[in-house]
């Protein structure tokens, strides 16, 4: 992924809280206790962070108050990081192939099955909104369907051991980008048919140039072009994938169409790509505003 010049990205130097002991003790309270009381646990957790997170705070305030458009008090900072609380903890019980205890509701379902049924692999593209596992869940239902992992080399060697953390026979395909051969990897899991799924709604520092700016919630927000030129140049098709959290246990899956760069010609290619990302941008626009407090970059989207 690459990066407007100047950008500070700030998720990327914030040091993760938690290790995999914890991970593994939370694991084993959620699954000993189950999950409404380990929801109960979620209250105390969620206003403590609110009261004592003062940079996430201040991100979740600001971006609450261009979603919802009016100004926002304690509740809305609870319900947000609520939401975010929920998902983690709800990804211990889906990971641990749980998927009955929520009610899934499915948009697209048609539009994956065709790819699935196609056998030629799908780059699936999704965003820090929601759940991203209760759709690789879905897929692990799904007889014959591998749903892979596509980020960076720090991110992927934390996600390893989360995953193992919670379910040591769970194999996930884990693909680090951003080194020699990353491009190879992921061709070689969409020829056998996988979907490789990437969140593309952050950038990473760096000297090279070429993001895009597009208006996002009513200003301009840095959108990479990185993962939609490596569509363009393997040629394969995009799918957005959202998971979004409707309280309780409920979830709402959307699978929707982005582009399909099969049979773009080399000359349009760069045309191609904008036209992707703006129609990204817009479509998480409009989930966002669908499901507010599902928006879990809880950093200044819009430096």
């Amino acid at each position: 992924m690459i990066l407007a010049p100047g950008t500070t990205q700030e998720w990327l130097d914030r040091r993760e809280r938690s290790n995999v002991a914890t991970i593994k003790l939370i694991v084993w309270i959620a699954l000993r206790l189950g999950r409404p009381v380990a929801r109960l646990l979620l209250h105390p957790i969620c206003v403590y962070f609110v009261l004592f997170s003062r940079k996430p705070r201040r991100s979740s305030g600001a971006y609450l108050r261009k979603v919802l458009g009016r100004s926002i008090g304690f509740i809305d900072l609870f319900r947000h990081y609520h939401a975010f609380a929920s998902c983690l903890l709800d990804r211990v019980f889906l990971l641990n192939d749980q998927q009955a205890l929520f009610d899934i509701r499915i948009h697209g379902e048609a539009l994956a099955a065709n790819f699935l049924a196609s056998g030629e692999g799908c780059l699936m593209f999704g965003a820090h909104l929601g759940s991203f596992e209760v759709i690789r869940a879905l897929g692990h239902a799904q007889p014959g369907l591998r749903v892979d992992l596509a980020m960076f080399e720090d991110n992927a060697r934390k996600i390893s051991s989360v995953l193992g953390a919670i379910n040591a026979s769970r194999t996930v395909e884990v693909i680090g980008l951003g080194r020699l051969g990353s491009m190879l990897r992921v061709e070689e899991c969409l020829e056998r048919g996988d979907f490789v799924g990437l969140l593309t709604d952050r950038t990473i520092d760096g000297k090279s140039h070429g993001d895009i700016r597009y208006p996002f919630l009513g200003e301009p927000a840095a959108f990479a072009t990185g993962p939609f030129r490596m569509a363009a140049l393997l040629k394969r098709p995009v799918m957005l994938g959202v998971g979004l959290y409707r309280g309780g246990n409920r979830y709402e899956v959307h699978f929707e169409l982005l582009a399909d760069f099969s049979a773009v010609a080399r000359d349009d290619r760069e045309a191609a790509i904008e036209q992707a990302i703006r129609h990204y941008a817009e479509r998480i626009e409009h989930h966002t505003r669908s499901a507010p407090y599902n928006w879990f970059n809880f950093f200044d989207f819009w430096h």
